[in-house]
């Protein structure tokens, strides 16, 4: 899928320098130099993603931020040369998704890009249903509770982000590495395999009849794990 990318950026040798890797890498880049042109830009156009820097000829990327979260979730990615930390926490504060100091490796740019759309998906998908079921546990993803038989179990935010994983990925074989990129790498978290295998285990203790005998979470040996229920 094509992501649209609104560039807010003044030092032209910069912004051509953006625009130039993005498109290598499949992203639509629209370059404003300024806000004027780019609030005309947001008004008519649908952007998935937005490169804001602070300092511009007819405002700042602070205020342009509060006026845009006034009214979208959009997410909002500060380029800047202020590297103190009021300024990082400021941008992060008034609804920044992420903050790099200038200069930067294109490299940075666009993990830092994908990491955000990640992210922003997971959320997406994780709202699309107030209700999840699978055999007898229930899974309210309103309040972030979980049900089994009835009774609320106490789950980890990492349990419960790991069993909202595997539960929407009914009957798909989950390889380890797929777990790191895409539940854990979205969050910021650090898991090693040993980790992996603590945290899958501790959620079967309290979603399984019989942990010592899965029928929710499966080990696929060499392969990863499945959840083998269906989703109702």
């Amino acid at each position: 899928m094509l992501n649209n990318i609104l560039l807010i950026e003044d030092d032209e040798a910069l912004s051509l320098g953006i625009e130039y890797a993005l498109s290598k890498e499949g992203f639509k880049v629209s370059v404003n130099s300024n806000l004027e042109n780019a609030r005309d830009e947001l008004n008519k156009n649908n952007y998935d993603l937005i490169l804001l820097d602070v300092m511009l000829p007819d405002g700042n990327g602070y205020d342009f931020c509060r006026e845009i979260r006034g009214k979208s979730n959009i997410p909002i990615i500060f380029l800047t040369a202020c590297d103190d930390e009021v300024n990082i926490v400021l941008g992060l504060d008034i609804g920044g998704d992420d903050y790099i100091i200038k200069p930067f490796r294109v490299k940075e740019l666009l993990s830092r890009i994908k990491a955000v759309l990640r992210r922003k998906s997971y959320d997406k998908e994780e709202k699309e249903k107030d209700i999840i079921k699978s055999s007898d546990l229930v899974v309210d993803v309103k309040q972030a509770k979980v049900f089994k038989g009835g009774e609320e179990i106490s789950l980890t935010s990492v349990e419960y982000k790991l069993l909202l994983y595997f539960m929407k990925n009914s009957k798909q074989v989950l390889t380890r590495n797929q777990m790191f990129e895409q539940l854990w790498d979205v969050y910021g978290e650090f898991v090693d395999n040993n980790t992996l295998s603590v945290y899958v285990r501790r959620l079967r203790e309290k979603v399984e009849d019989n942990p010592s005998e899965p029928k929710l979470i499966l080990t696929l040996r060499g392969l990863g794990y499945k959840w083998d229920s269906e989703i109702l």
